[in-house]
Parts: C-alpha cells; sequence; structure tokens
C-alpha cells in the first residue's frame, strides 16, 4: 500500500478553485485505495462531483439539461438492461450513460440480468451509487420489468449477453419491445457469437459500437457463422470523464501522486516506469509484455546504451483466484531475475495514480484486440506515449509514430515492443512529444462531451425510428 501523502505536501495542493480542492482532498484516498480491488476506485469517480449533482432534483436536473447534448431526453423514460453489475467495464460504462441521462433529466430504470443471490460489497455499493444519482433499480424477472419495458421510450440493452434477458422476461411483448432497443456491444471475443445470445438482434432499432473495427467485425461473424444481419450500426468513441481529466490536469494532483506510487513501488523517481493495465489474463498479454520487457534489457545491455534503470508494473492482478496465467508470470520473473525490475498490483479502478506514476503505458492486448480500450485514452490525458497493439480499437486511438508506437499483436509482436521500449527508454525527447501530442489527440477527440454529442446522435435518431414504428 502506497503512503499516504504528508499534510504538508497536502497543504500545498490547496488554494486554487474548490475544483482543484475536492482534486486535492481526495489524493488521500486516491493513494490509499490505488493498491486495492475495491469499490472505493469507482466510488471516487463520483465523488469528485458536486455533492448537489447527486441529488437529482427536479431543479437541478432542468438546469443541466439546458447545457446537455441530451436534452431532448428531458421526461423520457429509458430502461437499462445490464447482463451483470460489476466492477468490470461494461456495466461501469453503462452507469455513465445513465448518470449523463439523469443529468439531462430523463427518467432512468436499471435491472440487471444476472445477479447473484446474495448482495455482496460490490453491488450494494453501485446501486447505492445509482439510487443517489436517481436511478429506479428494479429486480430483472417480474411484472415491473416488463411493464417498464413496454412504457419506457427507449431500452438500451448492455452487451450481446443481455440478450439473454428479452425471452425469459418479455416473453410474449417481446415484438413490441423490439423497435425501441439499442443494443450496445462491447465484445470482441469469438464466444460472444451464439445465437442464443443474439437473434433478436436483426429486428431492433440499432446497435451502438465503440470501434470502427469491432463494428466490421460483427457485421462479418453474424453473416458468415450466425446466418443474420446487423441492424442499424452507429460507431460510438468513448470519452475520458471529466474527473480523470480534472486530475490529469493538475500538476499538483500529479506530482502528489507520482511520488508516493513511486514511493510504494520502490521506484526512483528518476527511473523509468512502463505499465501494462488490465485485468490480468491471456487475451490481455500480459505474458508477452513481460517477455519484450525482458528482451528490451537484454538489448540494452548488449549494446551498452545508458538509458535510466527501467521498471514495468503489472497493474491488473489477482494472486487469490490463484490462476494458472498468473502463476507463470510471476514464475517468468524470477527465472529470469527480474524480480526487481518487475512489480505487481491488484486489480483497482483507482487508475489515476497509476497514471500519474508512470512514464509509458503498454496496451498489449492480443488476437483482435480491445473493443475500444479506454485506459488508452485515459493514458493519453496524462500526456503518455502508448505502445500498443496493431489491433482492435487500439489502431483508432494511437497514431502510430506520433501519440505512441505500434507492433504485432501474438509472439511475432515480442521482438518490435522490445525494440520500441528501448526506443523509448533512450529518447526522452521522443517521449515527451508522443505525449503531447496524445494529450491534443484527447481534447480533440475523446472527452466526455464528445461521447455525449455522439451518443445524442444515436439516441435522437434510434427514437425517431421507435416513434415513427409506434405511429405505424
Amino acid at each position: 500500500m502506497a503512503k499516504l501523502p504528508s499534510s504538508s505536501a497536502a497543504a500545498a495542493a490547496g488554494g486554487r478553485g474548490s475544483a482543484h480542492q475536492r482534486t486535492r482532498l481526495l489524493l488521500l484516498l486516491l493513494v490509499a485505495v490505488a493498491a486495492s480491488a475495491s469499490t472505493a476506485g469507482f466510488l471516487l469517480r463520483g465523488a469528485l462531483r458536486d455533492s448537489c449533482d447527486a441529488h437529482g432534483d427536479s431543479a437541478s436536473l432542468t438546469a443541466a439539461a439546458e447545457g446537455s447534448p441530451l436534452a431532448f431526453m428531458r421526461s423520457k423514460l429509458v430502461l437499462l438492461v445490464s447482463h451483470e453489475l460489476s466492477l468490470s467495464g461494461g456495466p461501469l460504462l453503462l452507469m455513465e450513460l445513465a448518470f449523463l441521462l439523469r443529468h439531462a433529466g430523463s427518467q432512468v430504470v436499471w435491472v440487471t440480468n444476472q445477479r447473484s443471490e446474495e448482495t455482496n460489497d460490490v453491488t450494494y455499493s453501485l446501486e447505492h451509487k445509482m439510487l443517489i444519482h436517481g436511478v429506479q433499480v428494479l429486480p430483472a424477472k417480474g411484472q415491473e420489468a416488463v411493464d417498464t419495458a413496454r412504457k419506457a421510450d427507449l431500452v438500451i440493452l448492455n452487451t450481446a449477453v443481455a440478450g439473454k434477458w428479452l425471452d425469459p422476461v418479455l416473453k410474449d411483448h417481446v415484438p413490441e419491445v423490439l423497435p425501441k432497443i439499442l443494443w450496445w456491444i462491447h465484445e470482441m471475443r469469438g464466444h460472444y457469437f451464439k445465437l442464443e445470445y443474439v437473434k433478436h438482434l436483426p429486428f431492433v432499432a440499432g446497435a451502438m459500437i465503440d470501434s470502427h473495427t469491432t463494428a466490421e467485425y460483427w457485421k462479418s461473424r453474424t453473416s458468415d457463422r450466425l446466418k443474420i444481419q446487423m441492424p442499424q450500426t452507429y460507431v460510438v468513441h468513448l470519452g475520458n470523464s471529466k474527473e480523470l481529466m480534472e486530475v490529469a490536469e493538475d500538476n499538483v494532483a500529479r506530482r502528489v501522486l507520482r511520488e508516493h506510487i513511486r514511493e510504494s513501488l520502490g521506484v526512483r523517481s528518476e527511473d523509468l516506469l512502463f505499465a501494462i493495465i488490465n485485468s490480468v489474463s491471456r487475451g490481455k498479454g500480459q505474458d508477452l509484455f513481460l517477455q519484450a520487457f525482458y528482451q528490451s534489457l537484454q538489448l540494452i545491455q548488449q549494446e551498452k546504451l545508458k538509458v535510466p534503470t527501467m521498471h514495468a508494473v503489472v497493474v491488473g492482478s489477482d494472486m487469490n483466484a490463484q490462476t494458472k496465467f498468473e502463476t507463470q508470470l510471476r514464475d517468468f520473473v524470477v527465472k529470469n531475475g527480474i524480480h526487481d525490475r518487475i512489480h505487481f498490483v491488484n486489480k483497482t479502478l483507482a487508475v489515476a495514480p497509476y497514471l500519474a506514476a508512470i512514464d509509458v503505458l503498454v496496451q498489449n492486448s492480443q488476437a483482435r484486440g480491445e473493443c475500444f480500450g479506454r485506459i488508452t485514452i485515459e493514458a493519453m490525458a496524462f500526456k503518455l506515449p502508448v505502445l500498443g497493439t496493431a489491433a482492435g480499437g487500439t489502431t483508432e486511438i494511437v497514431l502510430d509514430g506520433s501519440t505512441g508506437l505500434l507492433h504485432p499483436a501474438g509472439k511475432e509482436g515480442v521482438a518490435p515492443l522490445a525494440k520500441n521500449i528501448v526506443r523509448l527508454a533512450s529518447h526522452a525527447e521522443q517521449r515527451v512529444s508522443m505525449g503531447k501530442k496524445g494529450y491534443d489527440r484527447v481534447k480533440e477527440r475523446f472527452m466526455e462531451h464528445h461521447m455525449a454529442e455522439r451518443i445524442a446522435a444515436v439516441l435522437k435518431e434510434v427514437l425517431q425510428k421507435s416513434q415513427e414504428h409506434t405511429r405505424s
């Protein structure tokens, strides 16, 4: 666990307006939760908002709606159907949309299809978060859910797996509801292409997907494998939250976080720190990253290059799971004698401290890559260069040679990644230049208001289709 900032550091962080004061008061919490897997990391995102935003009174919502691209959603009833309620990307992204809709004055109802029998701390915390934002939470099954789906102006299914909710719950009412469904898809893995999940996909009002690459993949796979056609498909790139940008653009906050995370890892201020920040799994490519990092150390030694001492941190571990893959990663580190250079950190949603602490992000997702890869734009907000696989949504975010460097997925990408690590380790000016260009790209394309505008355009068109279908 990282040490907490001293009182003098906290004092130095104050005095530049209420927003900055809120950010710096939260530095203590950010550092405290950065090394743990807990709901606190997610809850901090909302804590940075004004407390008055959370209550959702009509006056606040009216004021918020007036300046929102989603203002036309005011008073609309929206049902959100999530396949699960957890700290994974899909449910959290849907919650962000729920809050955007609430701030625009929508009536928002949430159901979770796959819910455990016992309410755990994560479920309780996330549901509480929704309730204080004015989102109504209903059981996924039962007449109330059916009635809400039938009355709703819009129904949003989140992820392909959420399709399993339709037939068992709506039964004979499925045809009535399909024309007002927007299906938000985030998956790229082949096992999600099951007819039992997506058989109704051709009949919904539209599908919303996070990248053009993923949209093309869904179009071809549904046609070739399932023999069904995609509905009207909209590509919506994601954006960084105002809360994350507030920390990223605060030099004092970044410095405090950098110092304390590095201290907790045993990394000096002058050392170079590379990071991969994803849940540990073979598909995220942590094994190939460690191989490339080891090769980069060998290259530096062989070529007698003068570079700062290099470290790598793997954020997203879960040794409690005792997976074979996790054990293999740690065995590789010990076998090659690089345990003093490699650091493992448990899963956490408090990514800002680590983005403040590192020098380069590695996005090494394998096979078809990430559907989008939000950590990439978050890193770019912190002016970090990105070393990414030339696959999936990463290719739509990272400009090769400008905001970062791309390498092939798979084993053939290990050597190129190692060379790219050496390249950035050897050229501080390139790291700075790429980081600055990445930040500029985020400001131009990947902010929260950009995402809200893109989603608004989709919702407006889907609502119009639904209304035309009702009239006909």
